[in-house]
């Protein structure tokens, strides 16, 4: 009979290359029907639509490609010999912060991808600024996923030496802490870039304008995530010698992660809603990026105390 340790570790493999194939494949699947559409708005654009839908999907394939190198790793980096129940127990943290986090980052990689195909059938001459465009909001989307591997890697690395319940439940809590965290800002940073591709196309001589916004406030929105991260590491860089400190761990992973979801949300939304006026009235940048920068300052305020209570439940566990 198979025991439940090796039942938790080949589960783990599985959901890693499983659950972000799923996304990146309904990623994809978005992003090729919008580029069908554009290229019956725009036939004479159809080549740099094309290149343009390539190189989206290109960047949404990083969750796969996270997915199965991790994987990979566990499959021939972990002996059977060093398994156990608590080491399978640890493993569901590998799970929480490659899954959760391909998983969003798979499918909400599309929205610029498909929108940067409809600006280009609107904006034909300026396909190049476009695409360009394009792939720096796409990429920065990638950073949940590219914060998931590394908490993995250091969970896998833990897993063999983990001993009690409470120390498997650090481990855990860690990979919660980071995968839960990035689904609020994956979120916002993807309907920012949507937004942000789209203005382009409104208005193409707005570019230098909307490229300078796009930076700022997609630094802001991933703001949320960067604290999750910094939660993670405290975590795991930490000891766990009883049950209920194991807890407490998992109680400051939900804080922050939960934490994140409507700061990220919001603030993608907000910058998103100036970044679109910008290229309606470009001579009011000014006034917007600044109420959009201040108005998003406040909006992660929550991140802020939900950062501290997770601090306090780490240093008093």
């Amino acid at each position: 009979m198979i025991s439940s340790t090796d039942f938790l570790h080949y589960a783990t493999i599985a959901g890693a290359v499983g659950l972000n194939s799923v996304a990146v494949g309904i990623g994809e699947g978005l992003a090729t029907l919008d580029t069908i559409k554009a290229m019956d708005i725009q036939p004479e654009a159809k080549s740099e639509i094309q290149n343009c839908a390539i190189m989206g999907m290109a960047l949404i394939e990083t969750a796969a490609i996270m997915g199965v190198a991790m994987a990979t790793i566990m499959l021939f980096g972990t002996s059977a010999e060093s398994r156990n129940f608590y080491f399978g127990l640890a493993e569901i943290g590998i799970m929480a912060a490659i899954c959760i986090t391909g998983a969003v980052v798979g499918v909400v990689s599309a929205l610029p991808a498909k929108t940067a195909c409809l600006a280009i059938a609107r904006q034909p001459f300026a396909h190049k600024l476009i695409m360009r465009f394009m792939l720096v909001t796409q990429s920065i989307i990638q950073t949940p996923i590219i914060f998931g591997f590394l908490i993995a890697m250091f969970i896998k690395a833990q897993a063999p030496f983990s001993a009690s319940v409470g120390d498997s439940l650090r481990l855990l809590a860690s990979g919660l802490c980071i995968g839960i965290g990035s689904i609020g800002p994956a979120l916002g940073l993807a309907h920012f870039a949507k937004i942000a591709c789209a203005s382009m196309g409104i208005n193409r001589n707005a570019h230098g304008k909307l490229v300078s916004f796009t930076f700022i406030s997609q630094a802001i929105i991933e703001t949320p995530i960067i604290f999750a991260l910094v939660v993670a590491l405290i975590i795991i860089t930490s000891s766990a010698a009883t049950d209920f400190q194991g807890i407490a761990f998992i109680a400051a992973a939900l804080s922050i992660g939960i934490g994140t979801f409507g700061t990220g949300m919001s603030s993608g939304r907000t910058a998103a809603a100036a970044c679109q006026q910008i290229a309606i009235n470009p001579r009011d940048y000014s006034t917007l990026s600044k109420v959009s920068m201040f108005a998003q300052g406040i909006i992660d305020t929550s991140a802020i105390y939900a950062f501290l209570i997770s601090f306090v439940l780490i240093i008093f566990r």
